[in-house]
């Protein structure tokens, strides 16, 4: 991949959901690339679209029509085994809800999505943990259950299995959103300093006014396709 490449190429894609014959045109056009390094938020009132693309570039769904390319690779024909071999490694997910493992301490949580690939030793999988765990400051709890946390710190560890596996990508969807203004300004700033520290890409859907300060760009949806994205003052 040269320099002038984008990680992330999307053409003309459409999503479109068949429910007792009704069609819903979720997205219906998508044009976006998306550079190696950017910190990108994705904008626009609920119902817009916003969900679904994100879901398409985490390669949890599939578009109906159009090319989706990342890192150089086409995605949207790909198998099923291959779409996960590629999300494992490729790709990093933060949620609204945390999503951590109730039983599974804060080690295993951030060690779970490692263990999937087969040619990774068990040192370097800790090394990884350890590493991911300090960066937020989250490594004196990494024998902790997750209901022993706040929800600030329940968030920074799902960062740190996020980022464990070295993804081209992180994908937040409202990672600030069952936070306080406190916590989630420590997430913002957690998340723009992993970017740039490590050139993590990172695209995040966000509703909070106050998180536009973090990203290079803004792109703003409404009804299925991308309205503009100029970058953020």
């Amino acid at each position: 991949m040269s320099a002038t490449d984008p990680l992330i190429h999307l053409s003309d894609v459409k999503k479109v959901f068949f429910t007792d014959e009704v069609e819903t045109h979720a997205l219906s056009g998508i044009h976006l690339d998306i550079k190696k390094g950017e910190y990108l938020s994705i904008a626009g009132p609920s119902g817009c679209g916003k969900s679904t693309l994100l879901s398409i570039l985490g390669l949890l769904d599939t578009p109906t029509d159009g090319q989706y390319v990342l890192n150089e690779t086409p995605v949207e024909n790909l198998s099923l085994s291959q779409r996960a071999r590629i999300r494992n490694r490729e790709v990093g997910f933060i949620f609204q809800s945390f999503n951590l493992i109730g039983d599974l301490t804060v080690y295993e949580n951030v060690e779970l999505p490692l263990t999937y690939r087969g040619n990774m030793s068990s040192g370097e999988r800790k090394a990884r943990v350890t590493e991911s765990l300090e960066r937020v400051g989250m490594g004196h709890r990494a024998k902790h259950l997750p209901s022993q946390l706040s929800g600030g710190q329940q968030q920074r560890v799902a960062v740190a299995r996020a980022v464990g596996g070295q993804p081209s990508i992180l994908l937040a969807d409202e990672p600030t959103g069952n936070l306080d203004s406190k916590n989630s300004e420590i997430v913002l700033q957690m998340l723009r300093q992993l970017n740039k520290d490590l050139g993590q890409t990172i695209v995040m859907i966000t509703h909070n006014p106050e998180a536009t300060t973090y990203f290079d760009r803004v792109v703003h949806m409404r009804d299925g396709v991308i309205v503009d994205g100029v970058p953020a003052d």
